[in-house]
């Protein structure tokens, strides 16, 4: 088996998400499974393109002071938005290879489906997030993800997410 070359740490991560603390839910990028020949853009070549990344979970995020002060539990919209930054890495290693490199990568989540959380997430926990592509159409792509905590799958939800164009880029020297 090869060693995977796309593990990527918080500077790495923060280099290519728009998002910044507390909204800012990857911690680490695992792997990243290209699908197809990634010289290819074409979109149809990306489905099957799978993703892990981790989350670790703290006590000292500013959410569980409120949600719920006897019982602190990670929201689940938070759940879903780590899966969904999860999923914007699906295009990292094209993004790596053009010659346009966009500043960072935007993508909207448009849409979420099957949502299903089995037990609560609690400060301490770490989230294992999976993302798989299932379907791509031009700008707009369809993912299945999964979050496991020693696992044990916890959450899972179909999310679809539009890439955005024309962003700020930088030059390549």
């Amino acid at each position: 088996m090869t060693e995977n070359p796309y593990c990527l740490n918080i500077e790495q991560i923060k280099g290519y998400l728009p998002h910044r603390p507390p909204f800012l839910l990857v911690d680490r990028v695992l792997e990243i499974h290209p699908s197809g020949d990634i010289r290819d853009l074409s979109h149809r070549e990306k489905v099957g393109t799978r993703v892990v990344a981790l989350k670790n979970v703290s006590f000292n995020e500013p959410h569980f002071q409120g949600h719920f002060p006897e019982y602190a539990i990670m929201p689940g919209v938070l759940v879903i938005e780590a899966m969904a930054q999860t999923a914007c890495f699906s295009i990292y290693p094209q993004m790596q290879m053009a010659v346009d490199k966009p500043k960072q990568v935007q993508c909207l989540l448009v849409g979420v489906d099957n949502v299903r959380f089995r037990r609560p997430i609690v400060p301490g926990d770490q989230l294992r997030i999976e993302s798989l592509v299932t379907k791509a159409r031009g700008r707009v792509w369809a993912f299945h993800c999964e979050v496991s905590v020693d696992g044990n799958k916890i959450a899972e939800a179909d999310i679809l997410a539009n890439w955005l164009t024309g962003l700020t880029t930088v030059q390549n020297d």
